[in-house]
């Protein structure tokens, strides 16, 4: 296979995110949903006869560092397979970096499945998320491909059930134009760890109503856009959330809202959520 253009790598939003401890070795537990909604890249990877791996930004605004994570998994997955074959990957980078929406974990597992592919490596699912694990905690949900509940530090995921599947909706999203990281918010002292855990069964009760994210009053102390951005979804009767470690803001849509009255530095879209990724049956189980 030559090449695959408009490879899409869909963001997630995190509908709740509970930190209900801390491990010896400083990792925090947490128990969350991940839900794929359809705010995306596009990745276009064109084959070389070369074993070079290199990567073109398609938007002059988001400009990715050199050794981004698409190009660490294009590596990755080199090493693993001891694959020669190399690729261009040019990114049209839509998700906002530094929002909890994971735009790099889903660049880099959709760069794994579509190298993969294209290199007919015929890599299993499960090898897949052995190699994106390495890259960030949040590449295996991506590769899994489905809305998922989120244990242990991350790396237990399991796919919701039937009783727990998430309703068809749509969500405005806002993101700030400050970003955070996610070592400032998990560094500190004020963040709350001991929040009693819950069950899917707590969740499917109420999937858009359900939790809180423990990371949030540390994020509006260090962003006070964070703030900003949940105060104006509130204001205009919605229930708003951050996702992830931030800075990012969400609500489900329970009416249109007047964006004129918004900030203008904030990127605000509407977006849906999606049942899978787009390309779970791209990869062999």
């Amino acid at each position: 296979m030559r090449s695959l253009y408009d490879v899409p790598a869909p963001a997630k939003l995190n509908l709740f995110l509970h930190i209900t401890g801390q491990r010896a070795d400083g990792y925090h537990l947490l128990q969350s949903v991940f839900m794929l909604i359809d705010w995306q890249d596009l990745l276009h990877f064109e084959h070389l006869q070369s074993t070079e791996i290199s990567r073109l930004d398609l938007n002059p605004q988001a400009q990715l560092p050199a050794d981004d994570l698409c190009t660490r998994a294009a590596k990755a997955l080199q090493t693993a397979t001891g694959c020669t074959q190399g690729v261009r990957i040019s990114i049209e980078k839509s998700i906002p970096s530094q929002a909890g929406m994971g735009g790099g974990s889903s660049d880099a597992a959709s760069t794994l499945i579509a190298l993969n592919r294209m290199w007919n490596l015929n890599l299993s699912r499960a090898d897949l998320e052995h190699i994106g694990v390495q890259l960030g905690a949040d590449v295996p949900f991506f590769i899994r491909g489905r809305n998922a509940w989120v244990e242990g530090i991350g790396e237990q995921i399991t796919p919701l059930s039937d009783t727990a599947t998430l309703p068809p909706s749509s969500f405005w999203v806002i993101k700030p134009e400050a970003g955070l990281t996610t070592q400032s918010i998990f560094g500190s002292p004020s963040l709350q760890r001991n929040t009693k855990p819950a069950t899917i069964e707590d969740f499917a009760a109420d999937h858009y109503g359900f939790g809180h994210n423990d990371l949030q009053p540390v994020a509006e102390a260090l962003c006070p856009d964070v703030m900003k951005a949940k105060h104006w979804l509130n204001s205009q009767g919605m229930r708003a959330i951050m996702t992830g470690s931030g800075s990012a803001v969400f609500a489900q849509k329970c009416k249109d809202i007047d964006l004129q009255a918004a900030s203008s530095s904030w990127q605000i879209k509407l977006c849906n959520n999606l049942e899978k990724h787009p390309l779970l049956h791209w990869v062999p189980e």
